[in-house]
């Protein structure tokens, strides 16, 4: 892991379906903020020379007095959706930056393992995201509910973060997805549309996204296992 890897994390986003006082990377997991456990895993992790959190620009205060002492990590402001965020956030991060892992903030159980490997893997291609196989049947469903196909099941996984990337060439791909207006479900897709293929590594079912109280409860039980 020989190369300068920046970190953006997204913690701009409202969890409105948590149903609690405060934006869901801020809710207390085991005795911290769910935002807390990445961060001090990614501040361990070789090669890291910045790390950039994209709070809600109500929140950025906040943000920084739950932040682990560390001098590479700075808090920003967030946009109005996560693209915009992120977009943000990579302009942060030094000029000799050549990686950039992006995470989101409500995912805590990230291990330090794959992280490395996806490091690995982005290395030799330009891009690599965690994947793991979906375990459910999935089934597209038009607008009055009945199904009108059955997906095969082999070939699809369910994509999770950090997801690693050539700086500059991530940097470009969001560029050109402002030029044209486009907006990507994650930053992979940006990447795909406008860059090349991206490798998909193992994931880790462990590594939830803290989304609904229920996750929150996971979270827990699996940080004790």
């Amino acid at each position: 892991m020989a190369k300068s890897l920046g970190v953006v994390v997204a913690a701009a986003g409202q969890g409105t379906r948590m149903k609690m006082p405060v934006n869901k990377q801020y809710v207390e997991l085991e005795g911290k903020p769910v935002i807390c456990y990445s961060l001090e895993l990614l501040t361990g992790v070789e090669g890291v020379i910045q790390i950039v959190v994209a709070a809600h620009p109500d929140e950025v205060e906040y943000c920084r007095r739950l932040m682990p002492a560390d001098r590479r990590i700075k808090v920003v402001p967030g946009g109005k959706q996560r693209q915009d965020s992120v977009y943000n956030a990579l302009k942060y991060l030094p000029k000799d930056t050549e990686l950039v892992a992006v995470h989101d903030g409500a995912r805590p159980l990230l291990c330090e393992k794959m992280v490395k490997a996806l490091v690995e893997a982005a290395v030799r291609w330009g891009a690599a995201v965690p994947g793991v196989p979906v375990k459910d049947t999935l089934k597209m469903v038009n607008e009055s509910g009945l199904v009108t196909a059955t997906l095969e099941r082999s070939s699809i996984y369910s994509i999770q973060t950090p997801q690693v990337f050539d700086y500059r060439t991530l940097l470009d791909a969001y560029r050109q997805a402002y030029a044209e207006g486009v907006y990507g479900t994650d930053d992979a897709s940006l990447y795909e549309r406008y860059c090349g293929s991206v490798k998909v590594v193992p994931g880790d079912y462990r590594n939830l996204k803290i989304t609904t109280a229920e996750d929150l409860v996971m979270a827990a039980a699996l940080l004790k296992s």
